[in-house]
């Protein structure tokens, strides 16, 4: 993660990936391959009683806990790269680009466990790389992706504003 641009600055990039779920995920996914694998080794060719199990049970098994372990790793994937121009979300598998002109704000409640974007659309965009469990570093993130969405604002040229008291006039 790369520290918030200065302020009237447009150059300044904000990168974040949830660490600590990050590690959860690794944890629990090499736990569930060596589990699974362990079971597969186990898991004696025999076909005494009901049922049979085979060299390819085995085999099914390992290959079951790759996969199960790979999808636990799937979930741990969220990044998120801000920049001059817009926003980047990655989160389990849909990568979306934003451009700031999309964004009203920055959201990151005091209870939420994770940021998100609200559009100008009214759509609430979650930011799963920037968790709470992450403390300081998503906060210093936040703070990075507000302060290019100010930048980008500033940039924006204004419309005038019509009074609009007595149109007739």
């Amino acid at each position: 993660m790369t520290a918030a641009p200065a302020a009237g600055s447009v150059s300044g990039t904000v990168s974040a990936v949830p660490r600590k779920h990050r590690l959860w995920s690794a944890v629990m996914a090499t736990l569930l391959v060596v589990v699974f694998i362990v079971v597969a080794v186990l898991l004696k060719e025999s076909t005494s009683g009901p049922v049979s199990f085979r060299t390819a049970d085995q085999v099914a098994m390992g290959g079951l806990g790759l996969a199960l372990g790979a999808g636990f790793l799937v979930l741990g994937r969220s990044r998120l790269d801000a920049d001059a121009e817009g926003v980047t979300v990655r989160n389990i598998v849909v990568t979306r680009r934003v451009p700031w002109s999309a964004v009203s704000s920055v959201r990151f409640d005091e209870h939420s466990p994770w940021a998100s974007l609200l559009l100008r659309n009214g759509d609430e965009l979650a930011l799963l790389a920037l968790q709470a469990a992450d403390k300081e570093r998503a906060v210093a993130a936040v703070r990075g992706v507000r302060a290019l969405l100010a930048d980008a604002h500033a940039r924006e040229p204004q419309e005038p504003v019509q009074q609009l008291l007595y149109p007739w006039e």
